[in-house]
């Protein structure tokens, strides 16, 4: 043993380093062996896809340049964590059973999901042809759905097995070629392991600094694009950007034509387009008189239509709001653009279509942008965001924060990575009756709403975007507040969230500021979007109540619309002239055409009426008719003007976003 370990000792000289005599000899191997097997899948890959690509020789270079950068990158990835294992582990226990059983069982999982995401790789590509996407992160959310897809579409146990024998296979070789053997018997000195380690974690970071995956999407050529990424580097970052690029995985247009449909769409006697070809931004006009009052929007979580009586509902679960629409203007078919609350916020306050991927609240480069409040700030208001729980979840205070919202949360301090650039206001313990996991409770809120009015109303008008919790699971709410005990389900949260609605307007129907304010109570989204159907209609149906609107009188507004359509109809009913940036439209105008935008991650819905165009990540356009009695989706002949629409809204909101078109501006006109 004295002469292996003399033989095996590496010099203190850095050009004498052998990195395979080394304990770094199986993280070496390692990478070795992950180059190795992502080039054959990248070669594999464009095999498949070259009768399809269009390649040119002067490509291939770039394609296997590019992707061997992204390899190494996601190999030192994977190398962080033992390498720093190895750094710390004393000589002593180098070759103890302790080592070796770790570094078995260590090298053996990591094989196993390299393997495994190859695997993934190649069944993704033969669907989608393109590597990891916000696809295969939204996989993750829908864990049943999508292994049970697998489970009916491939031979699931023979390719588990067949994984395990590939990776059984490099194990053996590893162990054969005494990769094992030469790490636990090595003496590698602190120094030396130091050197290692520190190049690996450099490189790492230099690697996370520098390389983007848009480095790869140079190329007009798709599968150029794609074949020159990593899976894994591109799954890790649709992860961190949240989004689909349309133009890769939907139909599309001429982007003229586009913007042309959209604007017939949009134009009409009222707005006179101030921008390019390739703008949505117009000056509405009004020739009534402006009025100018606070305006309060609570926006309630998960409440669908159908827990109200006014819409069906049985169990007596929302007195107050049902008897609130008698005084109010109520939205009888508005629909949400999406499934969570962010999703629900964008729509709120941009008035765009709900573009694939995440919500715009939760991505990237999301500040500055046009939104409602922009509007609201040209008029001179206030504008804040209230929130009960702790508003850094999901990005919320971020976005609004850096969109000139003031924050009021019952948040802690800022955590690294958030960077608020407004006042932020905390609600203090000793107004807080009651709190769960989600925040404090409704009444708490809405308390410290009323408080932040009372001293706000003398000094300038206000806007307060207000996002309630209590209608979230687990359902817990304040004892003996209502006669449904608290945490007992889903009907005590909604009925709790209808009582707290009736406290609040009871104490604020006493203050000076009421007689001049709007009160919007309108669902973030529904208490779920599962239902038989890809898109479930009847799941995106949520209600929309405006109430002390002055000198309007109550209504019924049964046209079809969307969420993005709430404020541009306030608006004409205020006789607002301002400059929009936006998709809503004004309802209540003549010539009006019906129709809401609904969406998952994935599948862009376009409801006209029956009639439903799902746009899907393949280029897919599939048309439905909606018996919305049965709530039944039955495949129809394609609509070719409705598909034209369709793709109009969502290919221009994409646009528009990705190359700056959702900015905020100068006004045009102030109020």
């Amino acid at each position: 043993k004295s002469n292996y370990y003399k033989k095996s000792e590496i010099p203190k000289q850095f050009a004498m380093i052998k990195i395979r005599q080394s304990r770094y000899s199986v993280l070496f191997g390692f990478i070795i062996f992950f180059l190795i097997l992502s080039f054959i899948t990248r070669a594999v890959l464009l095999i498949l896809s070259v009768h399809k690509a269009d390649f040119s020789f002067t490509a291939l270079p770039v394609i296997f340049l590019k992707g061997l950068v992204f390899d190494i990158a996601v190999a030192l990835f994977f190398s962080i964590g033992y390498s720093i294992y190895l750094l710390l582990l004393p000589q002593r226990l180098n070759n103890s059973l302790f080592n070796r059983i770790f570094t078995y069982t260590f090298f053996f999982i990591t094989i196993f999901i390299i393997v495994f995401s190859f695997f993934a790789e190649f069944t993704f590509w033969n669907e989608f042809e393109s590597r990891f996407n916000f696809i295969a992160v939204d996989y993750l959310v829908y864990t049943f759905e999508v292994i049970n897809n697998i489970n009916q579409s491939y031979p699931l146990p023979y390719l588990i097995s067949g994984m395990l024998l590939v990776t059984a296979t490099v194990f053996y070789i590893f162990y054969k070629r005494k990769a094992f053997t030469t790490s636990f018997h090595s003496v590698t000195r602190f120094k030396t392991r130091l050197l290692f380690t520190g190049t690996i974690l450099a490189c790492s970071i230099l690697c996370l600094l520098f390389i983007k995956n848009s480095w790869a999407e140079k190329s007009e050529n798709h599968y150029q694009n794609e074949l020159s990424k990593a899976g894994i580097f591109s799954f890790f970052a649709a992860f961190k950007n949240n989004e689909l690029n349309y133009y890769d995985f939907y139909r599309r247009t001429d982007t003229n034509t586009a913007f042309e449909v959209i604007r017939k769409e949009l134009g009409n006697d009222h707005t006179r387009f101030t921008g390019d070809n390739n703008s949505i931004r117009r000056l509405v006009q009004d020739s009534g008189t402006i009025e100018q009052p606070n305006v309060i929007m609570v926006t309630i979580e998960s409440f669908s239509a159908d827990f109200m009586a006014r819409f069906g509902n049985e169990q007596h679960l929302t007195p107050y709001l049902d008897s609130l629409t008698q005084h109010s203007i109520l939205f009888t078919d508005m629909y949400a653009t999406g499934t969570r609350t962010v999703r629900g916020m964008e729509a709120l306050t941009l008035a765009v279509p709900p573009t694939p991927g995440n919500s715009i609240v939760r991505r990237q480069n999301n500040s500055h942008l046009f939104t409602v409040g922009t509007i609201f700030k040209n008029a001179g208001y206030e504008r804040r965001f209230f929130y009960g729980g702790d508003g850094y979840f999901d990005n919320m205070n971020n976005y609004f924060g850096n969109n000139g919202f003031d924050i009021t949360d019952n948040g802690g301090r800022l955590v690294p990575g958030e960077s608020i650039k407004t006042n932020r206001t905390i609600i203090p313990d000793s107004s807080i009756r009651f709190k769960n996991a989600w925040g404090i409770c409704d009444e708490d809120l809405y308390d410290a709403v009323i408080r932040t009015a009372d001293t706000t109303y003398k000094k300038q008008p206000f806007f307060y975007f207000v996002m309630t919790t209590s209608n979230h699971r687990p359902y817990t709410y304040p004892e003996n507040s209502i006669d449904i005990p608290s945490g007992s389900g889903r009907e005590g949260a909604v009925k709790y969230t209808d009582y707290a609605i009736g406290q609040f307007v009871k104490k604020i129907q006493s203050k000076p500021w009421f007689n001049n304010t709007v009160i919007i109570f309108v669902a973030d989204h529904c208490a779920s979007s599962a239902g038989k159907n890809e898109i479930d209609i009847a799941k995106y149906h949520i209600p929309c109540i405006l109430y002390n609107v002055k000198n309007v009188a109550p209504r019924t507004i049964d046209a079809q619309c969307s969420q993005i359509d709430l404020f541009p109809t306030l608006f004409g009913l205020l006789n607002w002239q301002y400059e929009a940036n936006w998709y809503g439209k004004d309802v209540l105008q003549p010539g009006y055409q019906p129709r809401a935008l609904i969406a998952t991650y994935q599948k862009l819905g376009y409801l006209q009426q029956d009639k439903l165009i799902i746009l899907g990540p393949q280029q897919q356009a599939e048309t439905y008719r909606w018996n919305r009695e049965k709530n039944e989706q039955l495949p129809v002949l394609s609509d070719p003007g409705l598909v034209q629409k369709a793709i109009a809204y969502y290919q221009t909101a994409y646009y528009l976003y990705k190359n700056g078109g959702m900015q905020e501006q100068l006004p045009i006109t102030k109020q």
